[in-house]
């Protein structure tokens, strides 16, 4: 970079002398060629030099990715001769409160909430999906009155536990805003 700095300098510095109608003292621009001269060879280089250093050392002149390339698929083969492991697990076989556990967040609650939401429905449910109120109509694990509101979570909602929980979590987040806020509510009112 430091080579068409001086360039350009050395550009504006000429540019600026031709257009200029007053006379050049011979002195002055002795100086000025002595100072980019002194600029240029400050590292013991020419400009031509300069110029071939910055060529080498420029990303545009010398694309390296190939050889990058290269270098990582050594190493992930490499990697893949030891114990990478990665892991998915289906959420709608696990456990309702895994699952509920990790839907959570999706509905702007942590799961540090987790036990205020297991304490409303363990009373309302005991996290049973087909857990039926005779006397109030009340379905599933959030205990939707009537269970039939939860089909707006999913067709799947009378044994569905995941579509269940969804339904209930929204319903929280709309109403109380949080988990532990429904189960406060909960335990003044004895519902939610």
């Amino acid at each position: 970079m430091s080579g068409v700095a001086v360039a350009a300098t050395g550009l504006v510095v000429s540019v600026g002398v031709l257009t200029k109608s007053t006379p050049v003292d011979g002195a002055a621009a002795a100086q000025s060629a002595s100072a980019q001269t002194e600029q240029t060879t400050a590292r013991g280089l020419t400009q031509d030099e300069l110029t071939e250093r910055e060529q080498q050392a420029s990303r545009s002149s010398d694309d390296r990715r190939p050889e990058a390339d290269r270098g990582k698929a050594r190493t992930l083969s490499n990697a893949a001769s030891g114990r990478a492991v990665t892991k998915t697990q289906d959420l709608s076989v696990s456990d309702p409160k895994t699952l509920a556990r990790a839907l959570m967040p999706q509905y702007g609650m942590s799961p540090s909430e987790f036990d205020c939401l297991d304490n409303v429905w363990s009373q309302e449910s005991g996290w049973n999906v087909h857990a039926d109120n005779p006397s109030s109509s009340a379905y599933g694990i959030p205990q939707a009155l009537p269970g039939s509101k939860m089909a707006s979570a999913g067709p799947n909602w009378a044994d569905d536990a995941e579509t269940q929980i969804r339904w209930g979590l929204g319903y929280i987040k709309d109403r109380y805003g949080s988990a532990c806020a429904a189960w406060s509510y909960k335990q003044g009112a004895g519902w939610y």
